[in-house]
């Protein structure tokens, strides 16, 4: 079906829209008097595409847990499904983070240093338990990838779950670690795809669970200890990610990482995250570390909005441009203009545009699912999930930004292409990939409050597609 009756392009578009528009199919269009152009190049190739996704939180998983059989499945099938925004990325955590129910390690027996002890217990009555609903759903299924956000106390200069550095002679012993966590997760038919070696080694002001590398730490480690533990037990295929962090510090990391064939042999890419602004997307960083390493990866493994709490069954907030990121709050004078108001779905579909357009190949949502505070989170960290429940009385809420990650992972496919764009409103923000299929995908963003109608063209073809006000489209062309 063409976009509409003048137009040689066939496609389809999907949009979601501040005024109500739930990822909805439009077929009919009223251009404006203004057209611009909207041109794709599916020869100009760019980076392969991984894919998008969510995490697999203790959180997350107690609060399916606690909801009907029949609203965790729809809850399951939203995500993963064929009838949902089949998410193909995927995280989660090693030992507890700060969205678990408390504070915990596989390995809690001090120098336990052959890991004799080790246990994903833990994990069985709810993350592996999701982690596998999930999977029953998923029709192409999805990657997952593993992060710790600490050692064991026992195994630190500090003694404690939050801060402090790993001691260098349990350095052997903690890459034993994650052989033994992908070995017991495959006892429970569950295949990790990755690592990334630490979440956040920067620390998070000593709130909660957190561990501290410098670049070379990290790199010595990995260089010297997990990569050739990996190895020598018969996991070579998994993918380790160095750094974990904000954006403003690539360069220092990948520099480190990267220096030499020894330094940059075990690493497969570099992972970020947007807390240091969630409106900032920081292209000359990107830039930076695809250019220093073009054959590594550049993942973005967290984000979401972690200032307010979340306002349940109230689709306009997440609209509005005063709903606020923990910058807000807390940044320094000079580094506030990275925190500014604007509004969340905003936050999401400019995040995720501008990372694609600057060589990130896969982008990963924090919680799936979490509770009308914004928790649960032992340390009372409130965070916005896409799906809110009240588990006590069964509902579930679907805010506007699972749609907005829907209008990227449904059908930009694992292994897609990003392809050249030429734009001629700077108003507007796209991004468009080729799927192996060879079927194009065009994401389109108007944040602003004019309708805008523009004309789509692609190999000599055309169609003219108008967009409203504060809408999101993924429009997909048909060879």
């Amino acid at each position: 079906m063409s976009c509409n009756s003048r137009s040689n392009l066939d496609c389809t578009v999907y949009q979601t829209s501040s005024d109500g528009d739930q990822f909805a199919k439009v077929t009919e269009f009223e251009p404006q008097d203004s057209l611009s152009t909207i041109e794709l190049f599916p020869d100009q190739k760019f980076q392969n595409i991984l894919g998008f996704g969510g995490s697999f939180t203790e959180s997350s998983a107690y609060l399916l847990n606690k909801l009907s059989a029949d609203k965790r499945q729809e809850i399951i099938e939203a995500y993963f499904g064929d009838s949902g925004a089949r998410y193909s990325l995927t995280r989660t955590h090693m030992n507890s983070c700060d969205f678990s129910l408390g504070q915990y390690s596989y390995a809690p027996i001090a120098d336990d240093t052959l890991l004799e002890h080790f246990s994903i217990e833990e994990d069985l009555d709810d993350i592996i338990p999701m982690i596998k609903d999930a999977a029953s759903k998923s029709t192409d299924g999805f990657k997952i990838i593993s992060s710790p956000w600490t050692a064991p106390p026992w195994m630190k200069d500090n003694n404690s779950y939050v801060g402090g550095k790993l001691l260098p002679k349990y350095y052997d012993t903690w890459a034993l670690f994650f052989s033994k966590y992908v070995q017991e997760y495959q006892k429970q038919g569950i295949d990790i795809w990755g690592f990334t070696v630490e979440n956040e080694p920067h620390g998070n002001g000593n709130n909660w669970e957190s561990m501290l590398f410098s670049p070379k730490e990290m790199t010595d480690f990995v260089r010297d200890h997990l990569g050739p533990r990996l190895k020598n037990d018969g996991y070579e295929d998994k993918v380790i990610i160095g750094y974990d962090q904000n954006r403003a510090g690539l360069k220092e990391w990948v520099d480190e990482m990267y220096r030499n064939e020894a330094n940059a042999e075990y690493f497969d890419g570099v992972a970020i995250h947007w807390y240091e602004s969630t409106y900032e997307v920081f292209p000359e960083a990107l830039q930076y570390a695809h250019n220093k390493a073009p054959n590594k990866y550049i993942i973005e493994t967290e984000g979401c909005v972690d200032s307010e709490v979340p306002k349940w069954r109230d689709d306009a907030w997440y609209w509005q441009k005063e709903a606020t990121d923990w910058g807000w709050d807390w940044a320094s004078e000079e580094e506030k203009y990275l925190h500014p108001k604007y509004a969340p779905v905003n936050r999401y579909a400019r995040d995720i545009i501008g990372c694609l357009n600057n060589w990130v190949e896969g982008w990963i949502d924090w919680n799936m699912v979490l509770d009308k505070q914004g928790g649960p989170n032992w340390f009372e960290n409130w965070c916005v999930a896409p799906v809110l429940v009240d588990a006590e009385s069964n509902e579930v809420y679907y805010t506007p930004l699972y749609y907005v990650m829907m209008h990227f992972s449904k059908f930009i496919r694992p292994g897609a292409s990003r392809i050249g764009i030429e734009m001629s409103d700077d108003d507007l923000q796209a991004t468009a990939v080729q799927n192996k299929d060879k079927s194009t995908v065009l994401v389109v963003f108007n944040e602003g409050d004019t309708v805008k109608s523009f004309n789509l063209v692609m190999n000599q073809k055309t169609t003219v597609i108008t967009i409203k006000p504060q809408t999101i489209q993924t429009i997909t062309i048909q060879n």
